[in-house]
């Protein structure tokens, strides 16, 4: 099971790093007041070297863990842009994306400002969610996109 504070200090730290990043997946659901368990962290993030250095600044802050040296450019920055952390003595995993496929990026996927226990979030926003999550074959989709489109009103 997910330890939603070491989410929420990876998110602070990101913050005072000055990581551009969105949320999106599961953690997003939550901290957007739809609850789901889930075993990862789902974080868009800029395409481009300076993010990368902070965002590995920003995980230094949270878990000392000599792996995290391990993440590089190339990792992001290349043709399949995904790195999955897990951090050592933790139960969950956390995926850097510059972007999903051919639609999804964090420089075309829209957000908002979410704040959850003091710490202010950068969310994908419900309607995009909802049109991430509604196709998939994935049945936990069906079921997010379900409740964004009750809660928040969708079409």
């Amino acid at each position: 099971m997910m330890d939603f504070d070491k989410v929420l200090a990876l998110i602070d730290a990101m913050n005072e790093e000055g990581v551009d990043y969105v949320t999106f997946g599961a953690v997003a659901i939550n901290l957007l007041g739809i609850v789901r368990a889930t075993t990862d962290a789902d974080f868009f993030v800029k395409a481009n070297v300076e993010n990368i250095d902070r965002l590995k600044k920003a995980l230094r802050r949270v878990w000392d863990d000599p792996h995290i040296d391990e993440i590089t450019h190339e990792d992001l920055l290349g043709d399949y842009p995904s790195v999955r952390y897990g951090p050592p003595d933790e139960s969950f995993e956390i995926d850097f994306l510059t972007r999903l496929g051919e639609m999804y990026s964090y420089d075309n996927v829209p957000a908002e400002i979410v704040e959850y226990r003091g710490v202010k979030a950068r969310v994908a926003t419900p309607a995009k969610l909802y049109e991430m999550k509604r196709r998939t074959v994935r049945p936990k989709d069906w079921g997010d996109a379900w409740a964004l489109k009750e809660k928040f009103n969708l079409e």
